[in-house]
């Protein structure tokens, strides 16, 4: 049959679909997806409410880096050792309570404006829209996007040296608006593709641990989210 590419498993000797709107997933992947949405869910809205415990205590952009930097540490020291037991649940939800507090102080920067309530609600949707609109597509389509690799890992490398560079020049007093906007800009395409990458890993077998899933997801939405955020700020010119 043309235009179709088949995936031989040698544990099974028969041949899986790949890219057909008609290939069931398989019980092991409907579990991993379950599960990684429910957890999603619930770091989701614990995210959320240690952003506005952040933004009640008025939390300054001084420990709001401290939280990052202990976000990352977790996220790349200790969820690796710990992804395959229970304790890595209780790891994935302090990666992301850490990252929500990090979010408080930008939140108070734009609800400080006149239409900052508008910005906000406007990048919130925009990323369930984004989120649901392309997860929504891989689970109907059952393509698989695990060629986009090569082409995202570039793409994320080349965004956290341009990010750097940025960083290094605003400490210096140069600030480069509409290289920001371009890198935010990026921001939103790379983890667009990273959310049907990740979606795709799921629902064909490559993810098989729904922690990790999790957390990759979880990530996809954050940097989209404040990347939207810096976007639409700056387009209602209040950025």
């Amino acid at each position: 049959m043309q235009n179709r590419e088949y995936n031989y498993e040698q544990n099974r000797g028969n041949m899986i679909a790949r890219g057909s709107a008609t290939a069931a997933i398989s019980p092991a992947a409907s579990k991993v997806l379950k599960n990684t949405y429910t957890l999603l869910a619930m770091t989701l809205l614990f995210s959320a409410v240690m952003a506005g415990v952040s933004m009640s205590i008025g939390l300054g952009r001084g420990a709001s880096l401290l939280c990052s930097l202990g976000a990352l540490a977790l996220v790349w020291l200790v969820l690796p050792r710990t992804a395959n037991s229970s304790t890595g649940i209780g790891v994935v939800f302090a990666f992301t309570g850490l990252l929500g507090l990090s979010l408080g102080p930008i939140l108070n920067f734009y609800l400080q404006m006149a239409n900052g309530g508008q910005i906000v609600m406007q990048a919130l949707g925009g990323t369930a829209l984004v989120f649901f609109a392309l997860s929504g597509y891989v689970l109907t389509t059952k393509k698989d996007f695990s060629f986009m690799r090569g082409m995202l890992v570039a793409g994320l490398v080349v965004v956290l040296v341009a990010a750097l560079g940025a960083m290094v020049a605003g400490m210096f007093g140069v600030e480069i608006t509409a290289f920001s906007l371009a890198i935010s800009a990026a921001i939103v395409f790379l983890m667009s593709g990273f959310i049907l990458y990740d979606t795709s890993r799921i629902i064909n077998g490559g993810e098989q641990n729904y922690i990790l899933a999790t957390t990759g997801l979880y990530l996809n939405i954050y940097n989209l989210f404040v990347a939207l955020l810096q976007l639409i700020g700056a387009f209602s010119g209040e950025d």
